[in-house]
């Protein structure tokens, strides 16, 4: 089981969430390789572009990301999605624990549209995200 009782990542979380400011993704990592307390590495207001250079190859990390696009020129939405990050170097003890830890952190980042598997950096550019996210929020007008 993960320990995700840092006060930090609620707050960090409810951050994300507001309106209010713009901060718009948070990163999640283990305390060491043979820990499984995670703890709230760091936040940003660059969106999945800066996430991106936050990300360890040799680790296994939890992002929470709000995405804004546009449907048409009058509309704007946002969206949030839980990205799952198991960098190509990760070590298999690690990996082998992600599935039972990705529970218990969706019991505390719990608000998203859709979940991000990503293996490489490349998983996470925007575009092929916000046409997922298109599909998964039902209207869409112009034929994604």
């Amino acid at each position: 089981m993960a320990d995700l009782s840092d006060p930090k990542i609620d707050e960090a979380y409810q951050d994300v969430r507001s309106d209010k400011t713009d901060t718009n993704w948070l990163l999640l990592d283990y305390e060491s390789d043979r820990s499984d307390k995670l703890k709230l590495t760091s936040t940003g207001s660059g969106g999945l572009a800066e996430l991106r250079e936050q990300l360890d190859d040799g680790k296994a990390s939890y992002a929470y990301v709000r995405v804004q696009y546009a449907n048409d020129k009058e509309s704007k939405r946002e969206k949030f999605i839980l990205v799952i990050w198991i960098g190509p170097n990760c070590k298999v003890m690690r990996k082998a624990k992600i599935s039972v830890h990705t529970a218990d952190v969706k019991s505390v980042l719990r608000v998203y549209s859709i979940e991000v598997p990503a293996r490489e950096k490349d998983d996470l550019k925007e575009e092929p995200i916000v046409v997922r996210l298109r599909k998964a929020g039902g209207a869409s007008y112009d034929g994604v």
